[in-house]
Protein backbone atom coordinates (compact mmCIF):
# COMPACT_ATOMS: atom_id res chain seq x y z
CA UNK A 1 0.00 0.00 0.00
CA UNK A 2 1.22 3.55 -0.90
CA UNK A 3 2.98 5.25 2.25
CA UNK A 4 3.42 1.88 3.93
CA UNK A 5 7.57 0.74 4.43
CA UNK A 6 8.51 -2.07 1.54
CA UNK A 7 10.57 -4.61 2.60
CA UNK A 8 12.45 -4.51 -0.71
CA UNK A 9 13.40 -0.98 -0.76
CA UNK A 10 16.85 -0.09 0.41
CA UNK A 11 15.62 3.74 1.56
CA UNK A 12 12.34 2.21 3.67
CA UNK A 13 15.96 -0.08 5.43
CA UNK A 14 17.66 3.33 5.65
CA UNK A 15 14.88 5.31 7.05
CA UNK A 16 14.02 1.82 9.81
CA UNK A 17 17.92 1.58 10.58
CA UNK A 18 17.71 -2.16 9.07
CA UNK A 19 20.71 -0.94 6.66
CA UNK A 20 23.17 1.38 7.89
CA UNK A 21 24.05 5.10 6.17
CA UNK A 22 26.05 7.64 7.48
CA UNK A 23 23.20 9.95 8.79
CA UNK A 24 23.10 13.69 8.42
CA UNK A 25 20.17 14.57 10.03
CA UNK A 26 16.54 13.41 11.05
CA UNK A 27 13.05 14.18 12.01
CA UNK A 28 9.57 12.52 12.38
CA UNK A 29 9.18 12.36 8.85
CA UNK A 30 12.60 12.52 7.15
CA UNK A 31 15.74 11.31 6.92
CA UNK A 32 19.39 12.62 5.42
CA UNK A 33 22.11 10.54 4.59
CA UNK A 34 25.26 10.91 2.75
CA UNK A 35 25.44 9.25 -0.83
CA UNK A 36 27.29 6.92 -1.33
CA UNK A 37 28.34 7.85 -4.53
CA UNK A 38 29.07 11.36 -4.39
CA UNK A 39 29.16 13.59 -7.53
CA UNK A 40 29.41 17.10 -5.17
CA UNK A 41 31.62 17.44 -1.95
CA UNK A 42 27.88 17.48 -0.12
CA UNK A 43 25.63 15.15 -2.13
CA UNK A 44 23.22 14.03 0.73
CA UNK A 45 19.79 12.09 -0.20
CA UNK A 46 16.66 13.10 1.60
CA UNK A 47 13.96 10.37 1.83
CA UNK A 48 10.60 10.46 3.22
CA UNK A 49 9.92 8.23 5.95
CA UNK A 50 6.66 6.99 3.72
CA UNK A 51 7.12 5.26 0.97
CA UNK A 52 6.27 6.30 -2.51
CA UNK A 53 7.50 5.88 -5.94
CA UNK A 54 8.68 9.30 -7.10
CA UNK A 55 8.44 12.93 -5.87
CA UNK A 56 4.78 13.55 -7.86
CA UNK A 57 3.15 10.63 -5.92
CA UNK A 58 4.83 11.79 -2.79
CA UNK A 59 3.16 15.39 -3.13
CA UNK A 60 0.19 14.36 -4.40
CA UNK A 61 -0.31 12.13 -1.57
CA UNK A 62 1.23 13.88 1.54
CA UNK A 63 2.20 17.55 0.29
CA UNK A 64 3.46 18.29 4.01
CA UNK A 65 5.79 15.77 4.14
CA UNK A 66 7.24 17.01 0.58
CA UNK A 67 7.21 20.11 1.96
CA UNK A 68 9.55 18.26 5.16
CA UNK A 69 11.93 16.85 2.22
CA UNK A 70 12.30 20.53 1.08
CA UNK A 71 12.79 22.10 4.47
CA UNK A 72 15.66 19.46 5.18
CA UNK A 73 17.23 20.12 2.10
CA UNK A 74 17.69 23.39 2.91
CA UNK A 75 19.22 22.71 6.63
CA UNK A 76 21.42 19.96 4.82
CA UNK A 77 22.60 22.80 3.06
CA UNK A 78 23.13 25.17 6.06
CA UNK A 79 24.11 22.53 8.34
CA UNK A 80 27.21 22.43 5.47
CA UNK A 81 27.56 26.21 5.17
CA UNK A 82 26.66 26.20 1.53
CA UNK A 83 25.79 29.64 -0.02
CA UNK A 84 24.42 27.62 -3.52
CA UNK A 85 23.16 24.64 -3.69
CA UNK A 86 20.76 22.50 -5.99
CA UNK A 87 18.19 20.37 -4.90
CA UNK A 88 17.55 17.35 -7.64
CA UNK A 89 14.51 15.03 -8.15
CA UNK A 90 15.22 12.38 -10.39
CA UNK A 91 11.46 10.80 -11.31
CA UNK A 92 11.79 7.56 -13.71
CA UNK A 93 14.54 5.25 -14.68
CA UNK A 94 14.95 7.88 -18.09
CA UNK A 95 15.79 10.34 -15.20
CA UNK A 96 18.31 8.58 -13.55
CA UNK A 97 15.72 7.48 -10.52
CA UNK A 98 17.21 3.55 -9.65
CA UNK A 99 15.70 3.54 -6.17
CA UNK A 100 11.76 4.00 -6.24
CA UNK A 101 11.64 5.31 -3.16
CA UNK A 102 10.96 9.62 -3.50
CA UNK A 103 14.58 11.05 -2.55
CA UNK A 104 15.79 14.46 -2.63
CA UNK A 105 19.68 15.17 -3.36
CA UNK A 106 21.13 18.06 -2.21
CA UNK A 107 24.29 19.09 -4.22
CA UNK A 108 26.99 21.51 -3.81
CA UNK A 109 30.21 22.33 -2.77
CA UNK A 110 31.35 22.87 -6.07
CA UNK A 111 30.21 24.83 -9.13
CA UNK A 112 27.55 23.42 -10.63
CA UNK A 113 27.29 23.84 -14.65
CA UNK A 114 23.48 24.24 -16.57
CA UNK A 115 22.50 22.06 -18.08
CA UNK A 116 22.94 19.13 -15.97
CA UNK A 117 23.72 15.83 -17.10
Amino acid sequence: MAGEPQADCLFCKIATGEVPATLVRETETTVAFRDINPQAPTHVLVIPRVHYRDAAALAAAEPQIAADVLREAAEVAAEDKLDSYRVVFNTGSGAGQTVFHAHAHVLGGRGLQWPPG
